[in-house]
């Protein structure tokens, strides 16, 4: 699968979204620079949630790695975007 940033960044939105929908302005205005916890206000459960959206959406593992070692939205599309 062969995606852009930008692609990558509005499947990840959604999964957002759908991970938490109490922010919805909040996530669908969020950048790269966005904070997971901090700005985006997401629980674990959310986080766990957005773990697996993912995986399922792109077709990646998270493989020696969990959400936890992210700490920004930027952190989420590099590690897609590499995987990819």
């Amino acid at each position: 699968m062969q995606l852009n940033r930008t692609e990558i960044m509005e499947r990840l939105r959604d999964i957002l979204l759908m991970a938490d929908d109490r922010n919805t302005e909040l996530i669908e205005s969020c950048t790269e620079d966005f904070k997971l916890v901090t700005d985006l206000g997401l629980s674990s459960v959310a986080l766990l949630y957005v773990v697996i959206a993912i995986e399922e959406t792109f077709g990646i593992r998270f493989d020696n790695v969990g959400i936890a070692d992210f700490e920004t939205v930027k952190d989420v599309v590099d590690f897609i975007e590499e995987k990819l």
